[in-house]
């Protein structure tokens, strides 16, 4: 099969498509014929190896954690998904023709494959953060980088759940925000000021998206800094913001999102690049500028 590969750590110039062994399902895995694979910054991140502590590749690097496809080999102890389904979900090395999912959930009928496949991590993670802050009816929140790949989830994933929420993004995307339910503001010095002037009654919680803001900055927009959680910054200091890092319940997550998917409650804008043209998506992703998800198709 074709697979998205490198042997060293590097920029895109290590990547490569290569001929790779075909995985197989193991116990509670589903492999899926992949139709679309998103492309996240952990991917690059691990491949360039910032996250590798300083040791060595050991063996080819694979990327990819997420993907939509038809299952074509079920493994042990899996039930309710048979050859043949059409389903999105979480895994490893999704940069391919053939890819192994953990978790997952029925693709709707009606949802593009590079939606869906564009959905699946940014769900997990919306899901999490929103559960860890509390975010319901009637929740006032800050999503800090609003217009990306798991911002403008997250700022739909709240809106559904009756929250108010305000997003960050640069002057291009203020357009944008608006049309996914957000109220926008501009991202950068002043943000704060930015952020009171739209809810003069304060904010419940902070989403921390794109890692931009200072924590002190982000900190003293709730009366709880535990109110800020960030996906994207680790030098937190004492600032008593929470960092995630660990999945959350992924099922319960993807299938909110399917449900959102099929409603229309959630849209996923969508850039889609052959696999052969990885490394112009991965160009972009390393940019930092990414409106919506970047989406590779096998």
């Amino acid at each position: 099969m074709r697979a998205l590969q490198y042997t060293a750590f590097g920029g895109p110039e290590v990547l490569a498509v290569v001929d790779a062994p075909e995985p197989h399902a193991g116990p509670g895995q589903v492999r899926v014929r992949v139709r679309a694979a998103g492309l996240n910054p952990l991917d690059w991140k691990i491949r360039r190896g910032l996250m590798s502590q300083g040791r060595p590749l050991e063996g080819p690097g694979r990327s990819g954690f997420e993907a939509a496809g038809v299952v074509d080999e079920v493994g042990e102890g899996v039930t309710g998904t048979a050859v043949g389904d059409d389903v999105f979900g979480l895994g490893e090395a999704t940069h391919a023709e053939l890819a192994l999912l953990d978790a997952w959930a029925a693709k709707p009928a009606a949802v593009d494959w590079a939606v869906a496949a564009g959905s699946a991590v940014a769900a997990e993670v919306s899901v999490r953060v929103l559960d860890l802050l509390g975010v319901g009816a009637g929740s006032t929140l800050l999503v800090d980088g609003g217009a990306g790949g798991v911002g403008a989830v997250g700022v739909q994933l709240a809106v559904s759940r009756g929250a108010t929420v305000i997003a960050s993004a640069g002057e291009a995307n203020q357009g944008y925000l608006t049309e996914i339910g957000a109220l926008p503001v501009r991202y950068g010095d002043g943000l704060a000021e930015r952020v009171r002037a739209v809810a003069p009654e304060g904010l419940d919680a902070v989403f921390d998206v794109a890692g931009k803001t200072p924590p002190p900055t982000l900190a003293s927009m709730v009366s709880d800094p535990a109110q800020v959680v960030t996906i994207s910054q680790f030098e937190l200091g004492d600032s008593g913001i929470r960092v995630t890092t660990e999945p959350g319940d992924r099922a319960a997550a993807l299938a909110e999102a399917a449900r959102l998917l099929e409603s229309n409650g959630l849209v996923v804008e969508v850039q889609t690049f052959p696999l052969e043209r990885a490394r112009e998506a991965v160009e972009i992703s390393e940019s930092g500028h990414v409106r919506g998800k970047l989406v590779l198709l096998p």
